[in-house]
């Protein structure tokens, strides 16, 4: 027998961790990374923006790749023929075409709302792969209008959802909904977040003379005759609305009315830091319509009153937001006087909606870390954890049992407003 020396022997070590878990983030056709990327390092992007959309790439690191979809270069046949085909579908098939290799080489697909997901199921439904990705199917508009598709649609968006891995909201009312139309399909409800590091810190401020009011957005359950009708009542206000779709019609309104538009983060910023109070008026809706500016305007240290609907108060209290009953002309203008007459008050709802987003974690890297959780437990079932990453069992999210009182364990999220008082915030601002 031939003896080895030790020296002879070469022991291959073994390398028991798992290859990195390929995430593609499919998103709406104009949200592709590199236009993307490009607008927001111009300051072309409005609003308080990651510098990929909704945060996503948070989730990456050794164990997690993310990849975004991207826009195909188009020219004015084939984005007539892309738009035709989404208008009649509902959901944007060519653009899921396009991306397909994306699509296909993933392990799990993140999506945002309908009009992704819904396409990427009909491109399976085509091409009938031997294997496909999970699926995260997001919804955001498309059970607040349900009711109004016709049969034919209901039928085939129910037929492709009936493949989806988990159904995921933005509202525990949208939850109840999609839980009822989709009763053996999990579902569940995750937080949305943005960039919490772009805080400035709420202050104690007078008033001006007028008072000013801002209000935003492009949602389609927007309330611009409630908020208006409201205005024309108040005393000595000056209201400033920035739409860039939905707008409502001025041209026969109050001068103390201005439309205008802001399409970059420095207007947008500019105008929060302009107003008095931020109105979030509202149409009866399932989606948390309005929590983008919302979260904006708390981090930007500007009081809200807002409509009560949507799933609002999953995200924030009465002690943090000045809620009135939706379509009430008469208590909306008696919030705004209200706060109109009181700094204190004003500064208490702004201090405490800042601090209920660093308490709860509502920042765009804790949404995307709930996304990877959810990928976990689809990717490996054996591992399941028994409570979602935003400490909330979709039981619990159906019934709004934690609405005004969910708080995370401090030590998860180890920042308060105190930690930011000194001016140097411990995350990373842009």
């Amino acid at each position: 027998m031939t003896n080895l020396s030790d020296s002879s022997l070469h022991i291959q070590p073994v390398d028991l961790r798992p290859r990195r878990i390929k995430v593609f983030v499919h998103l709406v056709h104009g949200f592709g990374a590199q236009r993307w990327s490009e607008a927001w390092a111009k300051g072309k992007m409005p609003g308080i923006l990651d510098k990929l959309p909704y945060g996503y790439y948070h989730a990456a690191d050794d164990q997690y790749n993310i990849e975004y979809s991207e826009d195909a270069p188009e020219n004015r046949v084939t984005r007539f023929i892309r738009l035709a085909l989404r208008r009649a579908l509902g959901f944007d098939l060519l653009h899921a075409w396009r991306n397909r290799l994306g699509l296909r080489e993933a392990d799990i697909v993140w999506t945002h709302t309908e009009l992704e997901h819904l396409g990427v199921l009909f491109l399976w439904r085509l091409t009938k792969p031997e294997s496909r990705p999970k699926l995260i199917a997001q919804s955001v508009w498309l059970y607040d209008r349900w009711n109004d598709f016709s049969a034919p649609k209901r039928w085939l968006y129910k037929t492709l959802l009936g493949h989806a891995d988990i159904l995921t909201v933005l509202s525990p009312d949208n939850l109840v909904r999609a839980r009822e139309l989709f009763p053996n399909t999990p579902a569940e409800f995750v937080h949305f977040g943005i960039d919490s590091a772009a805080i400035t810190l709420a202050v104690r401020r007078i008033r001006h003379e007028p008072l000013r009011v801002l209000s935003l957005g492009r949602d389609m359950h927007r309330d611009w005759d409630t908020l208006i009708q409201a205005i024309k009542l108040c005393g000595d206000c000056h209201l400033r609305i920035a739409a860039t779709q939905n707008a409502p019609r001025l041209s026969a309104q109050s001068g103390k009315i201005e439309l205008i538009k802001a399409t970059t983060a420095r207007e947008i910023l500019d105008l929060y830091a302009w107003t008095d109070i931020v109105v979030l008026p509202l149409r009866a809706n399932l989606h948390a319509s309005g929590i983008t500016v919302l979260a904006e305007a708390a981090l930007s240290g500007v009081p809200v009153i807002a409509s009560d609907t949507g799933g609002l108060r999953s995200y924030f209290s009465d002690r943090e937001v000045k809620y009135v009953p939706v379509g009430d002309v008469l208590a909306l203008r008696q919030a705004i006087s209200a706060l109109a007459d009181d700094d204190s008050v004003r500064f208490s709802l702004a201090r405490a909606a800042q601090e209920r987003i660093l308490s709860d974690d509502l920042s765009s890297k804790a949404y995307a870390m709930r996304h990877r959780e959810i990928s976990d437990r689809l990717l490996f079932p054996s591992e399941r954890a028994s409570t979602p990453a935003n400490g909330v069992h979709v039981d619990e999210a159906a019934s709004g049992k934690f609405a005004s009182s969910r708080q995370l364990p401090r030590d998860n999220i180890g920042h308060s407003l105190a930690d930011f008082s000194n001016g140097d915030p411990p995350l990373k601002g842009r």
